[in-house]
C-alpha cells in the first residue's frame, strides 16, 4: 500500500501545472458537489417545505391585517350610520311626529346623503334597515329620503341570517357569507353583509329591526388569492358555524376544509402551520384569527406541489451546476495555460544564469502574480548588478578607511610629544624612566604597525590602549586612571585593529584634560549580547554638548576644543563596512558629567 501511495504521489508531483490545475479544480468542485447531493438530497424536500411554509407564513401575516382593515371599513360604515341624527331619532328617541315629518326632515336628507357617500367608491355596496313598522309609520319607507334605505321586515324573512337571529336571540352581530343572504339581497345589494339587530321604540312598544351593511366578496377573494404563491394551495375564511366566508378557490376549499373547533384548538396551541392528512394527502395548514370577527383565515399547502417544487429545484440546481462546471473547466484550462506559459518563459530566462550574469526580461503587460514575478526578477537582476558594483566599491572604501584609520592613529603630535618627554628625561638623567618609556613606545607602535591584516584580538587591543594610557600618564604625571573589566572568555574574540585607541584618545584629549583638575578615570567594560560583543568605554570628562554629539560620527564634526573627530569617524565607518549598518559606535554624553561610547561588533573567535 505504501509503495502504491508513493508511486501515485510521485506521479502527481511530476505532472505539469496545467494538468494539476485541472485535477485540483475537478476535485474541489465535483467531489464536494457529489457528496453534498448524496448527503442532503433527502433533506432537500424538508428545506423546500420549510422555505415555502415560511414564505406562506410571511404572506399570511401580511394578508390577515388586510382582511382586518377591510372589515374595519365595514364596521366604521356601520358606526357612521348609527351615529346619524335621523338614525338616533328613529330608534333611540321617542317618536311623536308623523312618518311624513320624519322622512322629509333635514336629518333625513342628511342621512340619505351620508349613505350615498359611504357606499360610493368603497367596499360597502349598500345599506338597508329592515323595520317592523308600527301602523303610524308604515309609509316611512315610501319617501324619497328613505325609500331605498328603509324596508319592511317582511323582506328579510325567509333568509338564512334572519333564521339564525330568530333561533338565537342573544346574537348581537353577524358577518354573513353569501349563502346567508336571500336572492333579492345578492342581486340588488351585495354578496356579503354585516347585520346587527335593532329595536324601534314607538309609544312604549318595541318593534324589531335589523341594520344590514352589504359589501362585495371580490375584495376578500382578491386578498386571499394574492396570499398564495404555490400552485395547488388554497386560502379561505371560515366562521364559527363552519361556513366558508370567502375563498381563493371554491373547489379546493371544499376539499381541504377543516372544522372550526379544530382550527381554533390548533390556533390556540401554536399559531403556526400544522401537518394534517386529508383524503390520504399530507397537507400543511396555517391559521390566523381575524380580529373583531368570528373568522379564521386558513391557508392549506398540499404536499404534492411541494414535492414537485423540490424535484424541479433539484433539476435546476443540477443543470446550473453542470453549465458552470463546463465553463469552469474551459476557463481553468485557459487560465492554467496562460500561467504555465509565462512561468516557462521566466524559467528559461533564469536558466541563463548558469552560463553568465542574469539579464532582465521585457516588462510584463499583465501585472498579476506572474507579472510581479517578472518585475521582481528584473529588479533582482538590477540589484545584483548594483551589488557587484557596490561590492567592488566597498572593497575600495574598506582599503581607504583602513589606511585613513591607521594614518590617523600614527599621530605625529603624539610621537613628537613622547620623544620630547624622553629628551627631558635624558637631560634630567632619569635613565630608568627613559628605558620604560622607550620600551612602551616601541611596544605601542609594534602593536600598531605589526600584522598586515587589520584584525586583532580584544586582549591585544586592551594591551595597546593600556600602553597608550601609560605613555600619556608619563607626560601628564599619572593624572589618568584606566580601569578594564573585560571577561576572560572574551579575550580571544576578534576585533578590528585600532578600534579602542581612537576612542580612548578622544576621551583623554577632549574630555579629561579639558577639566580644571586635568585628571580623570576611563573604564572599559564588555559583555556578550546574543551573537554580538558590546564594549563600553566611559569617562568622567567634561562631556560633549548636544550640538557636537549629533555630528561626531558624521565625519564633519569638530571637538569642543576645535579639533576634528576623523579618527573616531574612521573607526565607526570601518566597523560598518566590515559588518553592516547595525554595528559601529554609539555616543551618549551628559555635559559636565562624562561620556559613554558603545562599540558593537559580531562575535568571532580568532582562528
Amino acid at each position: 500500500m505504501r509503495a502504491l501511495w508513493r508511486h501515485f504521489k510521485n506521479g502527481y508531483l511530476n505532472l505539469n501545472l496545467q494538468t494539476k490545475f485541472t485535477i485540483a479544480l475537478i476535485s474541489i468542485v465535483v467531489v464536494p458537489a457529489c457528496l453534498t447531493a448524496f448527503l442532503f438530497y433527502g433533506r432537500l424536500y424538508s428545506m423546500v417545505v420549510s422555505n415555502t411554509i415560511r414564505q406562506e407564513q410571511d404572506a399570511s401575516a401580511k394578508t390577515a391585517p388586510l382582511i382586518e382593515r377591510t372589515m374595519d371599513t365595514v364596521l366604521a360604515t356601520t358606526r357612521n350610520i348609527t351615529g346619524q341624527n335621523f338614525f338616533q331619532e328613529l330608534f333611540y328617541m321617542p317618536v311623536s311626529d308623523s312618518a311624513k315629518q320624519l322622512a322629509t326632515s333635514n336629518h333625513a336628507t342628511d342621512f340619505k346623503n351620508a349613505v350615498q357617500r359611504l357606499t360610493t367608491d368603497s367596499i360597502v355596496t349598500d345599506v338597508q334597515i329592515y323595520v317592523d313598522f308600527p301602523d303610524d309609520l308604515k309609509t316611512l319607507d315610501t319617501y324619497p329620503n328613505t325609500e331605498n334605505i328603509l324596508a319592511p321586515l317582511s323582506q328579510a324573512k325567509g333568509t338564512y341570517w334572519y333564521g339564525i337571529f330568530q333561533g338565537n336571540r342573544n346574537t348581537q352581530e353577524m358577518f354573513c357569507p353569501s349563502f346567508y343572504l336571500g336572492p333579492r339581497e345578492k342581486k340588488n345589494y351585495g354578496d356579503m353583509a354585516y347585520i346587527c339587530p335593532l329595536s324601534l321604540y314607538y309609544h312604549s312598544t318595541a318593534y324589531k329591526a335589523y341594520l344590514a351593511v352589504y359589501y362585495s366578496d371580490d375584495k376578500l377573494t382578491s386578498i386571499l388569492s394574492d396570499n398564495l404563491s404555490l400552485e395547488g394551495s388554497v386560502s379561505y375564511i371560515v366562521n364559527e358555524r363552519d361556513a366558508i366566508v370567502a375563498t381563493s378557490d371554491l373547489s379546493l376549499s371544499g376539499i381541504y376544509q377543516l372544522d372550526y373547533d379544530t382550527i381554533k384548538a390548533s390556533f390556540m396551541s401554536s399559531n403556526n402551520f400544522i401537518e394534517r392528512n386529508i383524503l390520504d394527502t399530507k397537507v400543511y395548514a396555517g391559521f390566523y384569527s381575524i380580529s373583531n370577527t368570528d373568522w379564521f383565515m386558513v391557508t392549506v399547502l398540499p404536499s404534492p406541489p411541494l414535492i414537485h417544487e423540490s424535484n424541479r429545484l433539484m433539476i435546476q440546481i443540477v443543470l446550473i451546476y453542470a453549465v458552470f462546471l463546463v465553463l469552469a473547466l474551459v476557463f481553468a484550462n485557459v487560465l492554467a495555460h496562460s500561467i504555465t506559459g509565462r512561468l516557462s518563459s521566466v524559467i528559461r530566462q533564469m536558466q541563463t544564469v548558469r552560463h553568465g550574469p542574469p539579464t532582465p526580461m521585457e516588462s510584463p503587460q499583465a501585472h498579476d502574480e506572474i507579472g510581479n514575478l517578472i518585475d521582481t526578477y528584473n529588479y533582482m537582476t538590477r540589484k545584483m548588478e548594483e551589488l557587484m558594483e557596490k561590492q567592488a566599491k566597498a572593497a575600495e572604501d574598506l582599503r581607504i578607511a583602513e589606511f585613513n584609520s591607521l594614518q590617523a592613529q600614527i599621530n605625529p603630535h603624539f610621537l613628537y610629544n613622547t620623544m620630547d618627554m624622553i629628551n627631558w628625561m635624558a637631560l634630567q638623567g632619569q635613565t630608568d624612566e627613559i628605558s620604560h618609556a622607550v620600551q612602551s613606545l616601541s611596544r605601542f607602535y609594534k602593536l600598531t604597525l605589526s600584522r598586515k591584516k587589520g584584525i586583532s584580538t580584544i586582549a591585544r587591543e586592551l594591551e595597546h590602549v593600556t600602553i597608550y594610557v601609560q605613555l600619556q600618564n608619563m607626560r601628564y604625571h599619572d593624572s589618568i586612571e584606566l580601569i578594564t573589566d573585560i571577561p576572560d572568555e572574551l579575550s580571544e574574540y576578534q576585533i578590528p585593529k585600532l578600534t579602542l585607541q581612537p576612542v580612548v584618545e578622544n576621551s583623554i584629549l577632549h574630555g579629561i584634560l579639558e577639566k580644571e583638575s586635568k585628571s580623570g578615570t576611563i573604564v572599559i567594560t564588555g559583555w556578550m549580547e546574543n551573537e554580538d560583543i558590546v564594549l563600553l568605554i566611559s569617562d568622567d570628562g567634561v562631556g560633549i554638548s548636544p550640538e557636537i554629539l549629533s555630528t561626531i560620527l558624521s565625519g564633519k564634526g569638530k571637538s569642543q576644543s576645535g579639533g576634528t573627530n576623523i579618527a573616531v569617524y574612521n573607526t565607526h565607518r570601518r566597523l560598518q563596512i566590515l559588518y553592516g549598518k547595525n554595528y559601529g559606535l554609539t555616543y551618549s554624553s551628559k555635559p559636565g558629567e562624562g561620556t559613554e561610547v558603545e562599540i558593537r561588533f559580531p562575535a568571532h573567535r580568532e582562528k
